[in-house]
């Protein structure tokens, strides 16, 4: 069986399932390319306000094809080099996505396993899952944006520790650092993700689009701009027509609705 990215939905989200027999769900080439693609896709569709990633067989995903990474050293540098540019364009469609994307980790994320985890803006984890930046056990430095992310999230010594020990971390101990957002039982990750989808489907997607970007843009902006930024957002939130219904709605004392 080959390698594929599997779409499917429930309700305003979209799930994704990564899916690869025989290699812990390792990631390959055309699993970019439709991550991409379905990304694309979910941000013109009015009908997806989240989406949903998820490795099938209650396994995240290994990250590389390590028997896949060893024959790549036969061939040219730049073949390497534009299969990582498909794997990034897809982190970037994540993070520029405007709408909420949820990892839900079964198993074990490993090296750009985990970087695609951390990519997503909640992590749902089981109590047993498995977390390994990988990389360094290889003799290899990181991808998929794992530097990026762990630097804004942790001190730069607990960031250097998973970098550069490659040691497996628990789900436990990546909820006390604050990575991963809820933790769950055994083969609930997927059911916990989409509860936690089904909060944020009701809000109103502009609002959250515009959390999203401005938590993006903190990080290199100054306070200034920060705040010019953020009035900005808020006016023109503001003025949408959710921001009517919803002040009414609690002002009322009612549900709001979309």
């Amino acid at each position: 069986m080959t390698a594929e990215l599997k779409s499917a939905s429930q309700g305003q989200t979209m799930i994704l399932t990564l899916s690869n027999p025989g290699f812990h769900n390792a990631l390959e080439p055309q699993m970019y390319a439709a991550g991409v693609e379905a990304f694309n896709a979910a941000e013109s569709n009015p009908q997806v306000s989240s989406i949903v990633i998820v490795g099938a067989n209650e396994n995240f995903s290994a990250g590389g094809n390590l028997h896949k990474l060893r024959a790549k050293r036969e061939q040219a540098p730049e073949f390497m080099a534009q299969q990582l540019q498909g794997l990034h364009n897809w982190i970037e469609a994540i993070r520029t996505c405007p709408k909420p994307v949820i990892a839900a980790v079964e198993g074990a994320a490993a090296g750009a396993g985990f970087s695609l985890a951390l990519a997503c803006d909640f992590i749902v984890a089981t109590r047993d899952a498995k977390f390994i930046m990988a990389y360094s056990n290889i003799a290899l430095s990181p991808d998929a944006g794992a530097t990026w992310h762990l630097s804004r999230a942790l001190p730069r010594q607990l960031a250097t520790e998973l970098l550069m020990l490659g040691r497996r971390v628990s789900a436990q101990r990546l909820y006390d650092l604050g990575l991963v957002n809820l933790l769950c039982e055994p083969q609930q990750a997927l059911t916990e993700a989409l509860a936690l989808a089904e909060q944020l489907n009701v809000r109103a997607p502009n609002a959250l689009a515009s959390i999203k970007e401005l938590l993006t843009d903190a990080a290199t902006a100054t306070l200034a701009e920060q705040l010019d930024s953020e009035r900005d957002h808020l006016v023109k939130n503001l003025h949408h027509l959710n921001a009517g219904k919803a002040i009414d709605s609690f002002l009322s004392k009612t549900p709001s609705a979309r």
